[in-house]
């Protein structure tokens, strides 16, 4: 087995993975990620950034939903690299997928966005506009 992903949500799922670290030659890695973000966070997010592309600039300058993301992403300190353009000319940002974050993380993002919104006077046309955190 070169990968595997278990979701730890049973006891059997549990007890598989106890196998498998007993088992795993040495230097396996293994990879504790908290439950992924919801659908619904994902709906507010993308939300939320088309409000804030709508209404708000930075340097004087509108960015579209995707270049808010990343830029919001950085904020959060998501790890991010830059990677050349094919002409050379510019940059490209690698490493911002949102669809990595879990749900803790998806709401310190909403957070941020929230906090840059109202300090910037976006109205957030969403179904609140205070952020909620879900529940596990």
């Amino acid at each position: 087995m070169s990968r595997a992903t278990l979701i730890l949500d049973n006891p059997k799922a549990r007890q598989q993975a106890a196998r498998w670290a007993v088992t795993a030659p040495p230097g396996t890695r293994v990879e504790f990620k908290e439950v992924k973000r919801t659908l619904p966070q994902n709906d507010r997010m993308w939300a939320m950034l088309t409000d804030v592309s709508r209404q708000a600039m930075l340097g004087g300058k509108r960015y579209d939903t995707d270049e808010w993301k990343v830029i919001f992403l950085h904020a959060l300190g998501r790890e991010m690299t830059f990677l050349p353009s094919l002409d050379g000319k510019t940059f490209v940002p690698y490493g911002q997928h949102s669809s990595d974050l879990g749900k803790g993380e998806m709401t310190a993002l909403i957070e941020l966005i929230f906090a840059f919104g109202a300090g910037h006077g976006v109205v957030f046309h969403d179904r609140a506009d205070v952020p909620q955190q879900e529940a596990a």
